[in-house]
């Protein structure tokens, strides 16, 4: 079935089409301006492949930026602010805090720019191909538009033979964008120097390129990587620069490795079918608004990496299915109360060690469970038994987890220690709730 295709209005008014598929940590896939028709891409076999793929482990956002594809066309700027407005734009919509910026091509001045103007929200970074347009490059694409621009970048641009196929793929190119648009996308592009933000970029980064490719030499690719701290590279055999082409699981498996998707846990995560009984966890970071202002946005925003990287490690290893991250705190599900409460332990015990080698960021986290019968609708769950679990994270200290009496008797006889709270009151109910602590320390 094809993706629901939704609209965002930019800060200068402009309606930016997009579409969502899977579920998970979210990939915003940026378009490659301006070759951009989120319509027609799911249309094309080959493009609609490798979107399922990459939606299989994440949740992944697509849309047509400004003057292309199904976004508005009658756009006068076309600036790398411009662009970086179009996907603040979706995340905003959407409700997303952080997420995995995934640029193919000339997406790359964008991404770049905007990673380093907004590490808070980029948590990763992926540049495939990174077309940064420079000296002899730029005169070439200058050449190129003196042509018929669709047809030359199918033939000389793309590498793929002349033929019906490539007909087809340059009439795909003109339904993108005007040759106009194309044009002033592609000075945008060119004006912008990249070489003074490649240091600023603090989210880590994955520099991905096929050896063989005739565009965008590999030197490039070493170039860029060299300048953004701590950048990656991998160097992948074949020579297509679509990622659909050709062998797609050594791309894959380098993408979901940089992203910690390439050990899965045991049995595969479980997702809460509807009605069905589950354990519900919530996480949440301890004065995060005060972290944030004492130590900055950029080395905040890696204390929140290390809160997400121990989250997920731990839900993975306990089987645990992420329902949503936000921002400084996850929301979780379990089949099993007892793999819900191992799983909090062990967090909480990440945390500390973490602590221990980091005294100067300590990461202090609420956990709070509860169990039952919560609904299941487009890919969350809502309820009472997910409100009462927000609620018991919101009453626990950092470094404590606290769950519902309901979790202690689903878990009696399982070896847990529990320190009962008492009744209390949570907004929203009119009832006391008992609660228990679950003593984790060795």
């Amino acid at each position: 079935m094809e993706p629901r295709i939704q609209y965002a209005k930019t800060a200068d008014g402009v309606n930016i089409a997009f579409w969502t598929l899977g579920k998970g940590t979210p990939l915003v896939h940026m378009p490659s301006p301006p070759w951009s028709h989120i319509q027609l891409d799911w249309q094309n076999p080959d493009w609609r492949r490798w979107w399922e793929r990459l939606a299989e482990k994440r949740k992944l956002i697509i849309y047509d930026g400004r003057g292309t594809g199904l976004s508005d066309r009658n756009v006068a700027d076309y600036s790398v602010d411009a662009h970086m407005l179009d996907l603040e734009a979706v995340v905003e919509r959407l409700g997303v805090q952080t997420f995995v910026l995934f640029s193919p091509l000339t997406a790359g001045p964008v991404a770049i720019a905007y990673a380093a103007r907004h590490p808070e929200t980029a948590s990763h970074l992926v540049l495939w191909y990174p077309l940064v347009l420079q000296g002899a490059r730029i005169q070439a694409f200058r050449a190129l538009r003196e042509r018929d621009w669709a047809e030359a970048l199918v033939h000389a641009v793309l590498g793929w033979s002349a033929g019906e196929e490539a007909h087809r793929h340059a009439a795909f190119l003109r339904e993108c964008a005007t040759a106009e648009a194309a044009h002033a996308i592609h000075n945008t592009l060119v004006e912008f120097d990249v070489a003074p933000v490649l240091s600023q970029v603090r989210s880590p980064t994955l520099v991905l390129q096929r050896r063989q490719g005739e565009l965008g030499g590999v030197e490039v690719a070493k170039d860029l990587a060299s300048r953004i701290p701590g950048a990656r590279l991998a160097l992948l055999d074949g020579a297509s620069i679509a990622p659909w082409v050709g062998d797609v699981e050594p791309l894959m498996a380098a993408l979901d490795e940089f992203l910690g998707d390439s050990a899965p846990a045991p049995g595969g995560a479980q997702p809460v079918a509807a009605g069905g009984l589950c354990t519900i966890l919530f996480t949440d970071i301890e004065g995060s608004t005060a972290l944030t202002q004492r130590l900055g946005d950029a080395k905040a925003r890696e204390v929140l990496r290390n809160h997400e990287r121990i989250t997920r490690e731990a839900l993975r290893a306990h089987r645990g299915a992420e329902v949503k991250a936000m921002g400084d705190g996850f929301m979780a599900s379990f089949s099993s109360a007892t793999r819900a409460l191992e799983c909090a332990i062990a967090m909480q015990r990440a945390f500390a060690a973490h602590d221990d080698e980091h005294p100067e960021t300590p990461i202090r986290v609420r956990i709070g469970l509860n169990a039952g019968e919560p609904i299941a609708e487009d890919e969350d769950l809502f309820g009472t038994a997910v409100i009462l679990a927000a609620r018991i994270a919101a009453k626990a200290e950092g470094g404590e987890i606290l769950v519902a009496n309901v979790v202690r008797e689903l878990a009696a006889g399982k070896g847990f220690l529990f320190s009962d709270r008492g009744e209390v009151a949570l907004r929203g109910f009119e009832d006391l709730v008992r609660l228990h602590e679950v003593r984790w320390e060795p």
